[in-house]
């Protein structure tokens, strides 16, 4: 396997010969130059700011060693003697040795110089500029002399009464001060070296699991599988809703938006605040897996399928729960319930019919004629009075059809179902809103649930089971009122009735796909949608009162 500086070269490399790379390699390439360049920018302020700081230190050095020439008496002395050169030319080698400077120079006024490193430079000008200590002034600059470029300082030697006697210049050339920094250097171009080896060996460390968290995939792939995400969220006609390992929603697509009625802004909110129904909320709330349950909200019929994401035992990481609208099959389902249900009384009427014939014909074989009219006039009677009195009072076909199947089909089971006097229901009287369908599920299912209570109570029951149906327009309400001969209901258990999975005979079961209980949600589901009300009565038993507002239509459910 190839060293790590080596990779980081071809990472590079790649980049900068514009290979398409993953977006992690990509991201590593440029964090490594970045680090370089910091590095490198780092490292080059620190040796400047280090080899300012020498400087200074050197003008500090040379005009602290001029100065203290400058002021000692035995300069002033030897100045003043015959040959200034005997006496300081020593002294001035004494005092470079001494002092650390490169050299100490000794000039007259005009710049000649008395003293130098160099005996040869003796008596020959000094070079450098010397009109500023002329004047009195001690100054530092940066100049090219005999030895090479240097930091120097010059100052003034005054005598006694303060006239400028002589001049004394200092300094250290930029060779030796620049020797000075070299360990300096090297020390830092080490640490930049190993700051530049941890940070590539840091950034290759995130840079890998990065890789690992993208697959590999570069900017524009990640860009295009995140527009194929959008897509296929936003296109898909079953719900999807995601929630993370706190119970927040972390992704809803349209049609989840649309079945649970959810808000715009529902993304980050737990579910327990999104106002669902309590069934179904504790159904997104648990942590084992649900298949196929039917729940019901506001204003459809929803299945839901539930899995953890992970390892499947904690959910830690959350949920994807997927959602079916079962509201247009439910409602088919209720109307072929009813069909079936006229079937068998069909079925029933016709065994029936046969059998009262098969009657009729025998006391005629025997000869006793006037039973035979009578017996058959008197079954013909029942049966046509029921069909007028249902056909009379309802002019809506679709009621008055469910009335006669559900009143052959209770007959069959021994249920006496009537309709009351004061039913009635003019022609063209429904709202063309108020879906056949609708007031097939409502009043259907309370006949059925009608019809078993009066069935299940008929051993405590005074004479026939029986079912009283009223449906009638008042005040610009339709009235559609079922009270049946059973035990009636407990108090408290009127405001549960209406919930998924309630039954006289189970109790609540919201996770059964199938079975008693949804009956009732479903009435009040769709009385809920036309803006009307259902009451729950007790009489002799149970009496239920739905109230549908003639003039307002449904509220309109968004389709996924």
């Amino acid at each position: 396997m190839s060293p790590l500086p080596v990779r980081l070269w071809r990472r590079c490399r790649a980049l900068l010969r514009g290979r398409r790379r993953s977006l992690a390699g990509q991201l590593f390439a440029v964090q490594t130059v970045i680090v370089a360049v910091v590095v490198a920018v780092g490292a080059t302020l620190a040796y400047l700011s280090a080899a300012g700081r020498a400087q200074d230190a050197a003008f500090h050095q040379a005009r602290a060693v001029a100065v203290a020439v400058a002021d000692s008496p035995a300069v002033l002395a030897a100045v003043r003697s015959p040959d200034p050169s005997a006496a300081l030319q020593p002294y001035a080698a004494r005092v470079d040795r001494d002092s650390g400077v490169d050299f100490v120079t000794i000039m007259d006024t005009r710049g000649i110089r008395w003293t130098h490193p160099d005996p040869a430079q003796i008596g020959r000008p000094y070079l450098g500029n010397i009109r500023q200590a002329l004047a009195g002034q001690t100054y530092r600059e940066t100049y090219t002399g005999t030895l090479g470029l240097s930091v120097r300082v010059v100052t003034p030697v005054r005598d006694p009464q303060g006239r400028i006697a002589a001049l004394v210049s200092a300094g250290i050339t930029v060779q030796n001060i620049n020797a000075g920094l070299r360990p300096l250097l090297l020390t830092m171009v080490c640490v930049a070296a190993a700051a530049l080896a941890l940070g590539g060996l840091g950034t290759y460390v995130a840079n890998a699991r990065l890789r690992r968290h993208t697959h590999g995939m570069n900017a524009t792939q990640l860009s295009r599988m995140y527009e194929y995400h959008q897509a296929t969220l936003h296109s898909v006609r079953e719900g999807l809703l995601l929630l993370d390992g706190g119970h927040r929603v972390a992704l809803c697509n349209d049609a989840a938006r649309a079945l649970l009625g959810l808000p715009e802004g529902a993304a980050g909110r737990r579910v327990d605040r999104l106002g669902l129904p309590g069934s179904l909320t504790a159904a997104l709330m648990e942590v084992p897996p649900r298949r196929d349950e039917v729940h019901l909200t506001e204003e459809r019929v929803v299945v839901v399928n539930t899995s953890a994401i992970g390892d499947g035992r904690s959910g830690s990481l959350g949920t994807v729960v997927t959602l079916r609208d079962h509201t247009e099959l439910q409602s088919l389902a209720g109307e072929l319930d009813s069909v079936r249900g006229f079937a068998e009384a069909l079925r029933s009427q016709a065994h029936e019919a046969a059998n009262r014939l098969h009657t009729v014909v025998s006391l005629i074989e025997l000869g006793r004629t006037a039973e035979a009219v009578e017996f058959a006039t008197a079954e013909l009677a029942l049966a046509q009075e029921l069909t007028d009195r249902v056909v009379g009072a309802l002019s809506e076909p679709v009621l008055a059809a469910l009335l006669l199947g559900k009143a052959a089909q209770a007959a069959e089971r021994g249920v006496e179902l009537t309709l009351t006097e004061d039913s009635w229901i003019d022609d063209r009287v429904l709202p063309p809103g108020l879906d056949a369908r609708d007031l097939v599920t409502v009043l259907g299912n309370l006949v059925d649930n009608a019809v078993d209570a009066a069935i299940g109570n008929a051993a405590h029951h005074v004479g026939p089971p029986a079912v009283t149906v009223t449906a009638r327009t008042e005040e610009g309400v339709l009235l559609l009122r079922v009270a049946d001969t059973g035990p009636g209901l407990d108090p408290g258990d009127a405001p549960q009735v209406f919930e998924r999975g309630w039954s006289t005979k189970h109790q609540p079961d919201p996770g059964r796909a199938h079975g008693r209980g949804l009956g009732l949600a479903l009435v009040a589901q769709t009385v809920r949608r036309f803006g009307g009300t259902v009451e729950v009565g007790r009489d002799t038993g149970a009496v239920f009162t739905v109230r549908l507002p003639l003039d307002r239509a449904p509220r309109a459910a968004a389709a996924p």
